[in-house]
C-alpha cells in the first residue's frame, strides 16, 4: 500500500516539475522573442553568429534561437562560433561534439590569446575582453554573418549600468542592440529580457555540457562579481527592484537627468503652460514592465505565443 502511495506523490511531483519546466521554456521564447521583435534583431535572410562561450548562457541563447528558427515565419541562419583562447584545461572536444549533435553549422576559432593575455595584464584584472572582440569581429566578416548574438541577460545589463555608475562616473548601460567598434558588425542581445536564474535553470534542465571559465569567471574579486551579489540581495530582500530598474533603462526622462547633450538646460524658457512633469522628482507609480507589456502583437514576426507562461 505504501509503495503505491509513494509512485503516486512521486508521479505527482514529476507532472508538477514538467508543467513548471514547460512555463521556463515558454516565458523564455516569449521574452527573447518579444526581445527581437521590440528592438528588429534579426531580419529576413540575416545569418546570425551565436557566440559560445561554454557557459549556461550561451548554451540557452542558442537553445531559444534554434527554437524560434524552427517556427519563425521569416528565414534566418544561425552559425555557433567558439573562440578556443587556448587556456589551460580547456575541454576542447565539449563544445563541437554538443554542436554536432545538434546538427547545428559551427565554426572553433583557435586563437592563444590566453598567453597574450597573461603576459599584459595584471593579476586580479579582468582578462576577457582582450583582443577577444576583434578576433570575433573578423570571424563574424569570414563568415559572412550579419549579425553577432551574444548572451548577456538582464542581470548583466544592470550590473553594466551600476559599473559605469560606481567606477566610470557615466549613465551607460548595456544596449539590447548595438554597432560594433569598427563600425562593421550589429550586435544583438537577444535576452535582455531574461533574468539569469532562468538561464540556470534551464541550463540544469537541458543539462548541458557546461565548460567553467578559468578566465575572469573565476576571479571572485572583479567588481562586477561584487555588484552582482549586491543586485543579488536586492532581490531577495526587496521582490520586484530589479524589475523596476530595468524597465527604467526604457523609460528616461532627459529634463530630469543633467546632461546638457541631451536637454536644452542653458536655453531653458519658460512656456506659460503647465506641464505633467513639471518639477515633480518621484513618480510614485512604476512604470509597467517589459513582460507586462507584452501584446500578441509584438510576438507575430517570430511565431511566439503571446499568452499564459
Amino acid at each position: 500500500m505504501n509503495t503505491v502511495l509513494d509512485d503516486t506523490i512521486r508521479a505527482e511531483a514529476l507532472a508538477k516539475q514538467q508543467r513548471e519546466d514547460h512555463k521556463l521554456e515558454k516565458r523564455l521564447c516569449r521574452l527573447v522573442g518579444k526581445a527581437i521583435v521590440d528592438y528588429n534583431m534579426i531580419e529576413e535572410g540575416d545569418r546570425v553568429m551565436v557566440c559560445m562561450s561554454g557557459g549556461k548562457d550561451s548554451y540557452t541563447l542558442l537553445d531559444i534561437l534554434l527554437k524560434l528558427q524552427s517556427r519563425a515565419p521569416i528565414k534566418f541562419t544561425l552559425v555557433a562560433v567558439n573562440l578556443d583562447q587556448k587556456q589551460p584545461g580547456f575541454p576542447a572536444d565539449v563544445l563541437p561534439a554538443y554542436l554536432e549533435s545538434l546538427g547545428v553549422e559551427y565554426h572553433i576559432e583557435n586563437q592563444d590569446t590566453y598567453s597574450i593575455v597573461k603576459d599584459k595584464i595584471p593579476e586580479g584584472k579582468t582578462m576577457c575582453s582582450l583582443l577577444r572582440r576583434g578576433i570575433l569581429y573578423r570571424v563574424a566578416e569570414e563568415l559572412k554573418c550579419t549579425k553577432i548574438a551574444l548572451g548577456h541577460h538582464r542581470d548583466d545589463i544592470l550590473q553594466t549600468l551600476l559599473l559605469n555608475m560606481f567606477f566610470g562616473s557615466r549613465l551607460k548601460g548595456m544596449p539590447a542592440k548595438l554597432m560594433s567598434d569598427n563600425g562593421k558588425n550589429i550586435i544583438i542581445r537577444p535576452m535582455a529580457y531574461v533574468a539569469e536564474s532562468d538561464t540556470a535553470r534551464w541550463s540544469e534542465i537541458q543539462q548541458f555540457p557546461i565548460i567553467p571559465c578559468t578566465l575572469c569567471g573565476s576571479q571572485e574579486n572583479l567588481q562586477r562579481v561584487q555588484v552582482g551579489k549586491m543586485l543579488k540581495d536586492w532581490e531577495t530582500r526587496f521582490p520586484g527592484r530589479i524589475e523596476n530598474m530595468f524597465t527604467a533603462l526604457q523609460n528616461v526622462v532627459p529634463s530630469h537627468l543633467m546632461d546638457n547633450t541631451l536637454y536644452p538646460f542653458t536655453t531653458l524658457q519658460t512656456t506659460g503652460e503647465a506641464s505633467e512633469d513639471g518639477d515633480k522628482a518621484f513618480d510614485a507609480e512604476p512604470m509597467p514592465s517589459p513582460s507586462a507589456k507584452w501584446s500578441s502583437l509584438t510576438g507575430i514576426g517570430l511565431g511566439v505565443e503571446s499568452q499564459g507562461e
